[in-house]
């Protein structure tokens, strides 16, 4: 037996670890200021910062930076000792480190510049998307190359959720990000309407699966029989928590679109999916927590065991409470409301959050030999964490129960008891504050642990190439018998297929038939492409982020009807490229919003919302009424939109501008002789018209339908 000598590059680990350390304070740093937004419309500052732009910011910066880069730290650190090999190749280490750092840099700058696609967790344009796309390759290679090369024939469990992540997001970003360019940075969705929504949730759903979920579960298989120096409590449980996870999570996304326009049979086949993913995520649970089973006493003592131990609960809850919150009962109370943003920051504050707490505790002592600056540092960040994660959700359950109540509620005599939607919003403040609190207390934490890794480190020295020294891998020549799963368990690369054949089916079911029958999408004879004003307007909505607070689906419930008008129809959407149904409600739905009201009753709102609606919490967009309208743009969106299958006729492109300027110095004119003066070339002028367009579709088909 050959013994090779080698070294594991924890250069790449530490970097990925500050990485994480930095990106963490400042995701919530934005997210806390997007928190005390809502309640202080003040703090929107100028066209940069209003909520709109903050919010996805926010989002991106805590999945993609702060988890993307904890999920790096740990894989790197694991990946490497798990296969007894270091890294494939320190070149491709370092593209990645850096290549994935710009992405983030660069996501910050478009998002906050309005350069958005209006996709939730997928707003980032097609440059950084492709971008995304090149690191996740140098990733995969990198990665890959090190299970090729390993010493360590046995592919353990972490290495199985690896794996699956590496195919999976590469499949979800792909098919998600396919868009038609405008310019280097404006491109629109190739899918519309209900394909875009089945699409988009596909993606969003397993990007929650895949990103924030399967990638950690790969680091709580390391990292927590490492911390309490026991093995896995079921190596057979582990199995039944891999397969079937992988499998059953990719169906589930249309729950986040049920009572919606998407066809019944494809809300029906995400509930059914969502409910069976209780069994797999419960398995991994119970697998991680009684993996510490006679361990209790060091949990008690081990500051790194507890923030773990309440990592894995909140992964509990967060995956009994989807499931739960796809029944169509459940979700008719959730749905729009601040109950889905309590279900997303357990996830996020208590599993995310606090694994990776945990892992920088125990990381970064051994990388750097020594050991920990304050271990009652550590203990107040945990309790001070564990308190803003109650802090934050408990206000935001109570939120949306208050929320749906207040939505539905009719009198005696059958109209509804809250018919101004701002009466729902006043009393949530006192809620949103204590959000705000928690979210501040989670912060506060954060800075310590980083303040108390900071000193770790500087009285530490890296050992920046750990030797290490392993047999080398021989092939075999009789194949051992044993367990089924041991022969997968050798193979990377069948396991890779095998992977990628699961989590395909879902997908092809549940989209093939959406895209291939027609009468799926049914199409509506008076519902018309928008004009190219209307069209601009719709590319300013989108860009200042108005989709965070409005929705644009009406469901087929009496108090929403009620509210707002006809309930939504597959059809109304077939040319919007993407579409935007929202998924909270901080405003009013705006399907129906127009000719509801004047165009000066619009123009004021925006110029400043309180004006029209005493109590609103909207920002200010008096910038719209100054900037200039960008109509050199108008004949490449509508070469687009012809290219997309929008029926404008042929070289419409060239005579867009002419009808633009016509109907604007309509609008113009309408606002001039109502007191409110304004050029016709504005920004604003061209979001009103697509505002007052809104709904008018199926008014028409009504009036068309009674004469």
């Amino acid at each position: 037996m050959t013994i090779e000598k080698f070294s594991y590059d924890n250069r790449i680990v530490r970097n990925f670890a500050v990485a994480t350390m930095v990106w963490g304070i400042v995701g919530m740093l934005v997210g806390l200021i997007a928190a005390l937004q809502i309640p202080f419309p003040g703090l929107n500052f100028g066209e940069l910062l209003t909520f709109g732009r903050v919010r996805p910011v926010h989002t991106n910066a805590i999945i993609f930076a702060f988890v993307g880069n904890g999920i790096y730290m740990g894989l790197y650190y694991s990946l490497q000792r798990l296969c007894k090999a270091r890294m494939f190749s320190d070149v491709l280490s370092k593209l990645h480190f850096w290549g994935w750092q710009s992405i983030i840099v660069l996501a910050a700058l478009t998002l906050l510049t309005g350069h958005t696609t209006g996709k939730e967790y997928a707003e980032l344009e097609w440059p950084i998307d492709i971008l995304i796309a090149v690191v996740w390759v140098i990733f995969g290679i990198n990665m890959f190359g090190t299970i090729i090369k390993r010493r360590e024939r046995h592919l353990y469990v972490a290495i199985w959720f690896y794996i699956a992540t590496v195919v999976t997001v590469a499949v979800l970003h792909i098919v998600n990000s396919i868009e038609i360019p405008v310019s280097i940075l404006k491109s629109y969705s190739v899918y519309a309407g209900v394909q875009d929504a089945l699409v988009q949730w596909w993606y969003g759903h397993n990007a929650v699966a895949f990103f924030l979920t399967t990638p950690y579960l790969g680091l709580m298989y390391y990292f927590v029989p490492k911390a309490a120096n026991r093995p896995v409590y079921s190596y057979r449980l582990s199995i039944i928590h891999f397969w079937a996870l992988i499998f059953l999570y990719i169906w589930a996304g249309p729950h986040h679109l049920l009572y919606t326009a998407l066809p019944d049979w494809a809300q029906s086949l995400g509930t059914v999916f969502s409910i069976m993913l209780i069994a797999p995520s419960w398995g991994g649970m119970i697998n991680g927590l009684l993996t510490l089973r006679g361990a209790w006493d060091k949990v008690r003592e081990d500051v790194v065991l507890k923030f773990m131990v309440v990592a894995i609960t909140a992964y509990g809850m967060s995956t009994f409470e989807g499931p739960m919150l796809s029944l169509k009962s459940v979700n008719a109370i959730s749905h729009f409301t601040d109950w889905t943003i309590a279900h997303v920051h357990i996830g996020g504050l208590g599993w995310n959050g606090m694994l990776t707490f945990g892992i920088l505790y125990w990381l970064i002592p051994r990388i750097f030999q020594t050991k920990l600056y304050s271990a009652k540092m550590a203990s107040f960040h945990f309790w001070i964490a564990t308190l803003g994660i109650l802090f934050y959700t408990v206000p935001m359950y109570w939120a949306g129960f208050t929320q749906y109540f207040m939505w539905q509620e009719f009198t005696p005599d059958g109209v509804l008891r809250y018919p101004n939607f701002l009466e729902t919003v006043t009393q949530l403040m006192p809620m949103y504050k204590l959000r705000a609190f928690g979210g501040m207390l989670y912060l506060s934490g954060a800075i310590v642990m980083v303040y108390n890794l900071v000193k770790t480190m500087s009285t530490g020295n890296l050992l920046a190439e750990e030797a290490a020294e392993a047999p080398a891998l021989e092939k075999l020549t009789v194949e051992p018998t044993g367990h089924w799963h041991r022969w997968i368990e050798r193979r990377p690369v069948q396991m890779l297929l095998l992977s990628t054949v699961l989590i395909l089916i879902g997908g092809m079911v549940e989209m093939i038939p959406t895209f291939m029958i027609k009468s799926n999408i049914p199409t509506i004879a008076s519902v018309k492409p928008y004009t190219p004003l209307e069209l601009q307007g719709r590319d300013i909505y989108i860009r200042e982020g108005c989709y965070t607070c409005h929705s644009q689906m009406v469901r087929p419930f009496r108090h929403e009807t009620e509210r707002y008008g006809e309930y939504a129809k597959a059809g109304e959407y077939i040319y919007d490229h993407p579409f935007q149904w929202g998924s909270k409600r901080t405003g009013p739905d705006l399907l129906r919003v127009g000719g509801k009201y004047p165009n000066v009753w619009h123009y004021h709102h925006m110029i400043d919302p309180r004006t029209m609606s005493p109590g609103s919490i909207m920002p200010p967009y008096e910038f719209l009424s100054e900037n200039n309208l960008d109509t050199a743009s108008t004949p490449a969106k509508i070469r687009a939109m012809i290219t997309l299958g929008v029926p404008y006729p042929a070289g419409y492109d060239q005579q867009a501008n002419a009808d633009l300027m016509q109907q604007a110095n309509a609008i113009a004119a309408d606002l001039k002789a109502s007191g409110a003066g304004i050029e016709s070339n504005k920004e604003l002028v061209a979001l009103i018209a697509y505002l007052q367009r809104l709904g008018t579709d199926i008014k028409a088909e009504k009036i068309a339908g009674a004469n």
